[in-house]
């Protein structure tokens, strides 16, 4: 499945919903559903810079695909987190990097966070297209 197809998916689930805190109880769903990552990955190397919340994000290269495990001590940004591990994880770094994101917009989720929720947004996905960047790179 493409990141257009798991885009597309995301749009489908939100639309669901009439309102916003209905949204806000399915993002934190997703975070309860986000695979724990290993306490080996839970250290300030792994910790996302910008975010008000604590981020912690590992990501390795598999077979050509990026694998991403993710956490956060805050329950709508481990929703948020959650969404982008869905979206990126096992993709090349190539689709990875080259990925708009347009669900974020498409399913409102950037005009209903906080200034400091949406800096943590762009710092997430900064983050995980700098992993896939600098696995493009190793592999050239």
């Amino acid at each position: 499945m493409s990141i257009k197809d798991k885009e597309s998916e995301i749009v489908e689930e939100f639309a669901m919903f009439e309102d916003w805190d209905g949204k806000y109880e399915y993002l934190i769903d997703l975070g309860k559903d986000l695979p724990a990552i290993s306490a080996e990955y839970k250290t300030d190397d792994y910790k996302i810079k910008g975010c008000q919340s604590q981020v912690w994000l590992h990501a390795e290269l598999i077979g050509g695909r990026v694998r991403f495990t993710a956490d956060s001590d805050a329950i709508i940004t481990k929703g948020i987190i959650a969404l982008l591990v869905r979206v990126f994880d096992d993709e090349t770094p190539d689709a990875i990097a080259e990925a708009d994101l347009q669900f974020i917009n498409e399913i409102g989720l950037a005009q209903h966070l906080s200034p400091t929720r949406s800096n943590g947004l762009l710092s997430m996905i900064k983050q995980m297209k700098m992993y896939a960047i600098a696995f493009k790179v190793q592999n050239t």
